[in-house]
Formats: structure tokens, C-alpha cells, sequence
């Protein structure tokens, strides 16, 4: 059996809003999402991430875990409201927060990847247009320069943005997440922002910083599958592959946008020139690493009454508590096609991970023996990969902890240690114990 080599990272990860709480703590402003929470039906049960799992007073102790866990690196987010309250008003107070996790991490020996932006604009941000407007750039590179001066010494690597497609289409056109738009000309312009705004900081940190440390992006990838070989649904596989996956790789690793989505999408977008003519050089500035989230594949069918043509299909692959496809056969194609198609930086998959309707016995054991065959399934699709020459420099597995679900609030579990959230109270489940031996042993 082949093993992991000593230089593969092993980690695990969460963000900011998800887990922090503290959210009217240490000078800390409002995000969209503690506003967007509070609207009544946005966010499943009316949760919001004011506790969280109060990760914001128990990160000494939640460090001691992951340092028992055994992982090489811990992979976290910056939350922008506690470094910049106000537009322009430096907060050190909030930085000073990310100071000490980070140097409490650096003492147990664990590797800190920092995520500058996991969702959570400043709610003075989104007043002025948020994502859509141009001078998000501005504001972005601010709030870079300042964490990256302040905190540099003590980072591992750098990872701008987490899922911009995400905090763009998900939040400015569907509308599901933060701030709750729906309107594909806004979603096109936030992802383009989004995009720029990595490129800026990228640019800052190598260029005027003059700083070694690693930085790239991360991306959430979901390979498409036709539901059938009709010619139909070969036009929906095609638009969905455009729409969640090439629309952002093409920019970051072609400086160019898919034409055949800008000619889909000018049904309803009338003007493109946000999009200057030196954008997509910035777009796709060298990089060190690339970071991809994998979590399942999409299954699809044509739908010639909707705006991208396709719809979700039915598929008999075994699901996760969130209805997703268990795909770790999938995961190995998408990984194919990105060394065929886009580059040859090492690859991080910086969260892979699943949720469950995980029950805590009264002794304090959880048995999530599907979460465990999951990640088990999938180390060993990344171990595989390897063997065929991939370099897949690193997993991090998705998540530490359970914690605040985005719109399915604290109903959805994705951690391999469960949460309390009455008592706070961390549990180790069955797939913490299982990680802790594969990354102890460096085998599956």
C-alpha cells in the first residue's frame, strides 16, 4: 500500500462566521450575513452566527483539539468586520484576535492557511454596493494590505477569496445567500469584482510586500453530468460546467471569460464594460497553489424554461444529509481535467467533507460510519491521485467542527467533532478518531 510522503499536508478547516460568534465583540462591526440571518425565512429555524460555537473565547481550547487530532495545518478566515468596523477605521483589537490564534496554532506545531475573505463583507461595505460596485476592489486591497503586513510572519499561506462563486451567483443572482439578491447582471458583476480583487492582492503581497509566503485561490468545483446522451442534455452539461466551473477557472488560468457563457449570459446582462480591458491580465496573475473544494458531482437536464437552460437531474448514487451524490470517482475526473486543461500548481483541496444526521449517544460517542467511509473514499482518491503524478500537495477536510450551516443554520453537521450548541461542549465523533489514525499513519 502506498503512503502519503512527509511533505503532504494534512488539515482541516473552518471560517470566520461559521464559527467565531463574538459577533458584537472586540470592536467588531455587522456583515451581511448578521443581517441577512435576521430576515425571517432566509436562514432555516431563524439561526444566526451571533454564538456560533464561540470560537472567538474557546479558540485556545479548540486548539488543543486540533493539535490532539494531529494535523499538519489548520486552515481559518479573516473576519473583515473586526479589522475594519467602518470604512477606513483600523480596529486592532480585531487583529490582535487573529495574532494570538495564530500564534497559539504556531506553538502546538500546526501550519495556519488563512482564508482573507470566507463571505462576511461588512455590512458599511455592502451600504455602498457591495460586490457590485468597482471600488470593492479598493476596499479589499485595504483590508489585504493591512492583514497581510500585520500577520504575514506568522502564515503558512494565503488564500484570497473562498468560493467566489459563492459570494457572487449564490448570493447576487440566485439570491440564497448573502445579501439575498436576485439578479444575474449583479452576480456577473460581483464575480468579476471578486475575481479582480484576488488579482490586486496576489499583485500586493508579491509584488509591493515583496513576500514569499504562498498565496492562491480557492475555488468550488462541481463536475457536470448529462442525465442522458441527448443532444438537450449535452447543452445543459455544457452551461452548467459554464456557469459553476469554467466561468471562473477560464479568467484565473486563461485571462479570458468562456464566450459561449458571455453569449449566453447577454440575454440579461445589456452592458459588459465592468469589465476593463487590463482586468483579466490581473485576473490571472501567477499564483503558487490552487485550491479547489470538493464536495460532489452535479447531475443534470435540459430545461428550456429557465435562464441557464438545465436543472438539476435525478441521480441513485448514494447522498449526504445536504441530497449531495457521494462521487469520489467524480472527484478524481474533475482533478484529470484540471491538470489537462488549466495548470500545473500544486493542488490543495482545501475542504472536502460531508454532513450527516449525527446522533451523540449518552456516553458521548457518535458513530458516523457514512462520514467516515466518505472521507475514507475520498483520502483515498487523493492518495491514488498522487500515485498517478497529480500533485496534490495537500487535504484539508471540511469541518472541524459542526457549526453555523450558512441557510441551513445549525441543522446541517458537517464537523468531525460535534458540537453542543446548548452547552458548547465539543464530542469527538468516529470520523475525528479515524482522520487522526489515517494522518498519524500516512495510509488509508
Amino acid at each position: 500500500m502506498s503512503q502519503f510522503n512527509k511533505e503532504f499536508i494534512f488539515g482541516t478547516a473552518t471560517s470566520s462566521y461559521q464559527v467565531e460568534g463574538g459577533f458584537n465583540e472586540g470592536g467588531r462591526s455587522l456583515s451581511i450575513w448578521d443581517t441577512f440571518s435576521r430576515i425571517p425565512g432566509k436562514v432555516f429555524n431563524g439561526d444566526t452566527g451571533d454564538v456560533a460555537i464561540d470560537h472567538y473565547n474557546r479558540y485556545k481550547d479548540d486548539v488543543q483539539l486540533i493539535k490532539e487530532l494531529g494535523v499538519d495545518s489548520y486552515r481559518f478566515s479573516i473576519a473583515w468586520p473586526r479589522i475594519f468596523p467602518q470604512e477606513g477605521v483600523y480596529n486592532e483589537e480585531g487583529m490582535n484576535f487573529y495574532k494570538s490564534l495564530l500564534v497559539e496554532l504556531l506553538e502546538a506545531g500546526i501550519k495556519p492557511m488563512v482564508t482573507l475573505y470566507h463571505w462576511d463583507l461588512p455590512m458599511w461595505a455592502y451600504e455602498k454596493g457591495g460586490w457590485i460596485n468597482r471600488d470593492s476592489v479598493k476596499w479589499f486591497l485595504e483590508f489585504s494590505e493591512k492583514c497581510f503586513i500585520e500577520l504575514d510572519e506568522y502564515v503558512d499561506s494565503w488564500i484570497t477569496h473562498n468560493e467566489p462563486w459563492c459570494s457572487s451567483f449564490l448570493s447576487y443572482h440566485q439570491g440564497v445567500h448573502a445579501p439575498g439578491h436576485t439578479n444575474m447582471e449583479e452576480g456577473l458583476k460581483a464575480a468579476h469584482h471578486i475575481l479582480l480583487s484576488h488579482g490586486e492582492a496576489v499583485k500586493l503581497l508579491k509584488e509591493k510586500l515583496q513576500s514569499t509566503t504562498p498565496i492562491g485561490i480557492t475555488l468550488n468545483l462541481t463536475p457536470a453530468y448529462a442525465a442522458t446522451d441527448s443532444y438537450n442534455d449535452r447543452i445543459a452539461v455544457n452551461n452548467a460546467d459554464g456557469y459553476t466551473n469554467r466561468w471562473f477557472l477560464d479568467p484565473i488560468f486563461k485571462g479570458s471569460y468562456p464566450l459561449d457563457m458571455v453569449n449566453l449570459f447577454s440575454n440579461y446582462v445589456h452592458d459588459f464594460d465592468f469589465i476593463k480591458p487590463e482586468d483579466l491580465k490581473t485576473i490571472s496573475v501567477d499564483c503558487d497553489f490552487f485550491g479547489i473544494n470538493y464536495y460532489s458531482r452535479a447531475i443534470v437536464e435540459y430545461a428550456g424554461n429557465t435562464n441557464l437552460l438545465y436543472n438539476g437531474a435525478y441521480s441513485d448514487y448514494k447522498k449526504t444529509a445536504m441530497g449531495w451524490d457521494v462521487s469520489p470517482r467524480e472527484f478524481k475526473e474533475l482533478i484529470y481535467r484540471i491538470r489537462q486543461d488549466y495548470t500545473n500548481l500544486p493542488i490543495y483541496i482545501t475542504e472536502n467533507g460531508s454532513a450527516y444526521n449525527d446522533v451523540l449517544e449518552v456516553d458521548g460517542s457518535i458513530h458516523d460510519q457514512e462520514r467516515t467511509e466518505y472521507l475514507e473514499e475520498h483520502i483515498t482518491a487523493v492518495r491514488e491521485l498522487n500515485d498517478e503524478g497529480m500533485n496534490v500537495a495537500g487535504y484539508f477536510l471540511w469541518s472541524l467542527f459542526d457549526n453555523f450551516e450558512w441557510s441551513f443554520g445549525y441543522e446541517k453537521r458537517f464537523g468531525i467533532f460535534y458540537v453542543d450548541f446548548e452547552t458548547q461542549q465539543r464530542f469527538w465523533k468516529d470520523s475525528a478518531k479515524r482522520y487522526k489514525e489515517i494522518v498519524r499513519t500516512r495510509t488509508v
